[in-house]
């Protein structure tokens, strides 16, 4: 406003204008003198001025120009800490301070631009001394520096090795406290004991990567050449939250230094890793996986803190960044089963690739889960490798934002990029990273800055893409050297300790290298990320457990599972959930079940043995399609919410129920890492459809379908997918199940030997299971079973929509009681089998669909209609059993789903394989389509009666006129 009144007085108001020119004559307002302490943000008069004219009450006018200085100053300090990263020196391929006190306005004569922008002062000002405002901690217990001190010591903190990140964050507290851990003077400080630390943990990390190079020459590895400094950083960081309290770290590595990390951090026998070089044949069963994809498990001594640590390192495929969801998933489990709610004993660790944390959407996907309650591991801590390339992409083409590490501020994590060739920066950096993890539960990101000394590979040729900057790279001493350099210049060590340190390490590795070659086998369950320990011991491998309960126990739960809150007078529940408590309540007292209360009786009485049960994803409180309400919300009170599924026993497990973000590659990834750390868990998750599953294909891919195969790792992970072909386009409709059937494992032309356990024995040898259950009984048993098999293995549960509500999918409580178990066929005891002239085999929520045309028709004698339950493991023994009941009967295989999808390219060769070829197949269905359902409803419903017209005919090939005049306009080209 002033400004504006010397342009203009009459831009002003009158009284301003007044103001101001009595101002100008010294005659305005004078505040009376105090004599009290500044308050916060403030500043003492006299701390201003060089002297006061005339004493405070003769004070007259303010010197302008001092006023302005002071918050120039301010603007520039502030400017430091919000833009000195963009001019810090990071990149070890460029010009570093060699000398560690040259600063960017010494070199240069002037602040970077870049930095302190319009925020300028003379050069006559760089001796005057400025108070220093309460943001800044440069001055120590100085109050006052000369303004050329004040530039220096920003920059050493903010403009030299390390770049900082952080004020965005919105937290004052949270931000101060980042300002006085890097501003403090000698923050950065090491004693000569830690600086040899550091100088002995960077020889074995080279010397490392330079005894398998030399000894497998050929081999791909991964080594770490070029950012050796990660393990040192690793162990600080492990140091650090050992120190603070942490009993168990949980990491997530990429391919780049993962062996170096498993045999320095973790500590994992040498002779393991290099056996695994040696192309032996397994011990154990599983087709194994490359050695730089393999996961462990340790306990060790921590030896500088002298503490224990659990150290599990998760197995992960190619597929960059998938494995950090399942980290998180596998912390939060661990940290449940200790206790651990602040996250105070249990971490995890994230190692990161520059070009794929800033190009992976699964890391925005798991980024966004840290702060969710059900989600949170309260602070993880990445690391990134960042190499300044990916594969041979340069950063400008493979990424839009100026930093890989942009990701991270979406969720307030500040960000240190550090310079890898400055060991101490990069040290002083991970304690930082540690302290601030223990203080806020909160992610952190440490951007060690370096390059790639090899190609991708050790085999690769970077010169072919990159000439420039691997002609850098050549002539660039390697860190080991540069840093023992300096030490030995500073006294800290001499040339013969530096000597005797390798010296020792490649003795170790020679010794292990030479045990390894006597070895004869290696054994994958020697990589196992995360054993169960007494799980197996002692148990029957082919006894299941019953999964039939008390009817006592079944109507506790319902009634329960049926009624309001205790204190329904207050809680005020939606009117229609009154009529939906009614209902089952209704439902209970006619020992009947639907769906909805199927699963509350499986998830209820599995607490009720001690079982955790978690069920997560989308909108899985009330349920998609408004069945389930596990969790009622008062209609008047916020936050307040009653879920009667955690108040059936009073020494129940827990139940956890949590509606997730709206992902599916993160939290499926997070609900499989949950699954792993304890098998005595029921852990689902669920599709809000059933298809939306395949964005998180990677995670079904590579982890649930092949990781006990490749890593030795069991899980009991259920993957409930509503799936049913009912109009609703080609999005909503199937969950795609030809894909998981794909991936069976069983093979369709080998029949079993028959025995009493037949069924465990496939299960047991399976990769998982596919079931479409069309009862709501067993559900509830399927469920149970997964808990009762005494091995763990995924289970893909087709889940239904239509049937939720429909009264003739339900089950009396005579199916769920002691004695019952799972069907994986359900027979049709309605038809004569000698009159049966069709039997007609369909699975899921179909055979309703069928059984409601047949009946119309009278046609129960003729034609029969058999449940494929349980779809892989393929029930041979009962498809044998049941066909044989019908001797004269024509065989059908009947499915909604288009011939290319659903089911029937599965259980076609295994029908031929358990009738031994004797009797023949045939289809009933839609045809072969690119999409898995029509848009058209008119369509649809003209697809549906022309596959129940195929049904009904009692002829030995069903095909409808119209699928063969679609199918003849298909081969035209003319069809719509």
């Amino acid at each position: 406003m002033y400004n504006a009144w010397l342009a203009d007085p009459s831009s002003v108001h009158a009284s301003w204008d007044s103001f101001f020119r009595n101002s100008a004559q010294g005659q305005g307002y004078q505040p009376p003198p105090s004599l009290g302490s500044p308050g916060k943000n403030e500043v003492a008069l006299t701390s201003l001025l060089p002297a006061l004219r005339g004493g405070i009450s003769g004070v007259s006018t303010l010197d302008d120009k001092i006023i302005e200085d002071h918050l120039a100053v301010q603007a520039i300090i502030r400017s430091y800490q919000a833009r000195g990263h963009l001019v810090a020196q990071v990149d070890p391929l460029g010009i570093m301070y060699q000398d560690r006190s040259t600063t960017i306005t010494e070199r240069q004569g002037s602040p970077p631009d870049e930095v302190i922008r319009q925020h300028k002062l003379n050069d006559t000002d760089m001796e005057r001394l400025f108070k220093l405002p309460s943001t800044t901690f440069i001055g120590g217990k100085d109050k006052s520096l000369p303004l050329k001190e004040i530039l220096k010591r920003l920059e050493l903190t903010y403009c030299r090795h390390i770049g900082v990140e952080f004020m965005f964050i919105n937290s004052l507290e949270q931000c101060n406290w980042i300002r006085k851990k890097l501003e403090s003077p000698n923050a950065c400080q090491l004693t000569h004991d830690q600086k040899r630390l550091i100088l002995a943990r960077l020889t074995r990390a080279a010397g490392f990567e330079s005894f398998l190079s030399r000894k497998y020459t050929s081999e791909k590895r991964f080594g770490l050449e070029g950012c050796e400094i990660l393990i040192p950083a690793m162990k600080q960081v492990i140091d650090k939250s050992t120190e603070l309290g942490v009993e168990s770290i949980i990491m997530g590595l990429a391919h780049r230094g993962r062996l170096n990390c498993l045999a320095n951090v973790c500590r994992k026998p040498l002779v393991q890793i290099f056996s695994q070089f040696a192309g032996l044949e397994a011990a154990d069963e599983g087709s194994g996986d490359v050695k730089y994809h393999l996961g462990t498990y340790i306990e060790r001594l921590n030896r500088v803190t002298n503490k224990n640590i659990r150290l599990a390192v998760c197995a992960n495929p190619s597929h960059l960044e998938c494995v950090s969801s399942v980290v998180q998933g596998k912390t939060r489990a661990e940290q449940f089963y200790r206790g651990d709610g602040e996250g105070k004993k249990v971490m995890s660790i994230h190692i990161h690739g520059d070009a794929a944390f800033c190009g992976q959407g699964v890391v925005f996907e798991t980024m966004h889960l840290s702060d969710l309650p059900a989600y949170t591991t309260h602070g993880a801590i990445h690391i990134v490798i960042n190499n300044q390339i990916g594969f041979t992409t340069d950063p400008r083409y493979s990424r839009s934002s100026p930093y890989c590490t942009d990701v991270a501020r979406v969720v307030n994590a500040p960000i240190f990029h550090v310079n890898s060739d400055d060991p101490e920066s990069v040290i002083h950096v991970c304690n930082i990273a540690a302290e601030w993890r223990a203080t806020f539960h909160k992610d952190v990101v440490i951007d060690i800055v370096c390059y790639r000394r090899n190609g991708h590979n050790e085999n690769d040729e970077p010169m072919f893409t990159q000439p420039l900057m691997y002609t850098k790279i050549k002539k660039t001493k390697p860190i080991l050297e540069k840093y023992s350099e300096q030490l030995i210049t500073d006294g800290v060590v001499t040339p013969a300790e530096v000597q005797d340190v390798k010296e020792k390490y490649e003795k170790i590795c020679e010794d292990a290298f030479a045990s390894a070659r006597k070895e004869t086998h290696v054994k994958h369950k020697d990589w196992l990320d995360s054993p169960w320990s007494g799980f197996f011991e002692g148990k029957d491998p082919l006894k299941v457990g019953a999964t039939g309960i008390k009817e006592e126990t079944l109507v506790h739960i319902g009634t329960r599972f049926s009624s309001p809150p205790p204190n329904a007078a207050e809680f005020l529940i939606h009117k229609g959930l009154e009529r939906i408590l009614k209902a089952r309540m209704d439902m209970i007292n006619n020992r009947t079940a639907d769906w909805a209360i199927a699963e509350a009786f499986a998830y209820g009485s599995l607490m009720k043995e001690g079982i955790h049960v978690r069920l997560s994803g989308q909108d899985v409180e009330r349920g998609t399609f408004s069945h389930r309400h596990h969790v009622l919300h008062h209609q008047t009170v916020d936050k307040a919410t009653y879920n009667p599924l955690c108040h059936l026993y009073p020494d129940q497990a827990q139940y956890t129920v949590c509606n997730s973000s709206l992902s599916e590659y993160a939290v499926l990834g997070f609900e499989l890492g949950y699954s792993m750390t304890n098998p005595n868990a029921l852990v689902i998750w669920e599709a809000q459809f059933g298809d939306f599953s395949n964005t998180a294909q990677c995670i079904i891919d590579q982890f649930i379908s092949s990781g006990q195969a490749k890593w030795v790792r069991q899980s009991g992970l259920v993957v409930q997918l509503p799936h049913g072909m009912e109009g609703m386009g080609p999005e909503h409709s199937s969950a795609r199940p030809e894909r998981f059937l794909q991936m069976c494992s069983d093979d369709p032309d080998y029949f079993p030997p028959e025995s009493d356990d037949f069924s465990v024995r496939q299960l047991h040898d399976c990769n998982w299971i596919v079931a479409n259950c069309s009862t709501p009984a067993n559900v509830f048993h399927i469920l149970r079973r997964q808990i009762a098999l005494p091995f763990r293995k995924p289970l893909i549960l087709m889940y239904p929509k239509s049937l939720l509500r429909l009264p003739t999918a339900r089950s009396s409580f005579d199916e769920m009681v002691e004695g019952t178990e799972f069907q994986r066929i359900i027979s049709d005891n309605e038809a004569d089998p000698s009159k049966v002239k069709k039997v007609v085999f369909c699975s899921g929520k179909v055979y309703y669909d069928y059984k409601k045309e047949r009946d119309a028709k009278n046609l129960q004698n003729e034609i029969a209609i058999l449940r494929i339950e349980q779809v892989s493991p393929f029930p041979y023994d009962l498809i044998k059993q049941e066909c044989a009941k019908y001797p004269n009967a024509k065989l059908f295989f009947a499915q909604e789903e288009h011939k290319n999808q659903g089911y029937w390219n599965y259980v076609q060769p295994r029908f031929h394989t358990a009738l031994t070829g004797t009797r023949d197949i045939n289809y009933i269905g839609r045809p072969v389509a690119p999409s898995p359902a029509t848009g058209n409803k008119t369509q649809h419903v003209r697809e549906y009666q022309s596959m129940i017209k195929d049904l009904l005919a009692l002829l030995e090939k069903p095909l409808s006129y119209f699928w063969q005049g679609r199918q003849h306009r298909y081969r035209e080209g003319s069809y719509g």
